[in-house]
């Protein structure tokens, strides 16, 4: 489990390195194989909904050649926002495991909590704060130096 939250830190910082916000994922299908590993690519491909969940999700249902992403695990090194919480549900993703939280724009433990609501029609295992504090200090890091 640690090493997926390793590698998701690894594709946060390069995300970093290009000027995107450092969050990185790694997609883990049922035999515990990576399927997909990313960062943000917001401002690379122009796309606001390139987030590092969203890319990883994208890259395994081709993959799979399936939208339903059963039996798959995500690592990511930030809560998800409302967005990726409600492709990480309609994908069908068995555990989501995630580094620091997002209390501005999280969708899973705050905010709007899209898992909560009935209308949401798979609810993930959820397990946060896996490597909460480096995925925080990545995240400080780069804010700092835009301020």
């Amino acid at each position: 489990m640690s090493e997926f939250m390793d590698m998701a830190l690894g594709e946060a910082k390069a995300a970093g390195a290009r000027g995107e916000v450092p969050v990185g994922a790694v997609l883990v299908g049922p035999d515990g194989a990576v399927l997909a590993r990313d960062g943000n690519r917001v401002v690379e491909l122009a796309d606001p909904s390139a987030h590092a969940e969203m890319l990883v999700i994208r890259q395994a249902a081709r993959q799979l050649g399936s939208e339903r992403l059963i039996g798959c695990d995500l690592y990511v090194t930030l809560e998800p926002c409302p967005m990726c919480a409600g492709a990480i549900s309609l994908a069908r993703i068995r555990r989501l495991y995630y580094g620091a939280e997002d209390p501005k724009a999280g969708g899973v433990d705050h905010g709007p909590r899209v898992f909560s609501h009935p209308t949401c029609h798979h609810v993930p295992e959820v397990y946060g704060g896996l490597q909460e504090t480096a995925s925080s200090e990545l995240l400080r890091a780069f804010f700092k130096t835009r301020r």
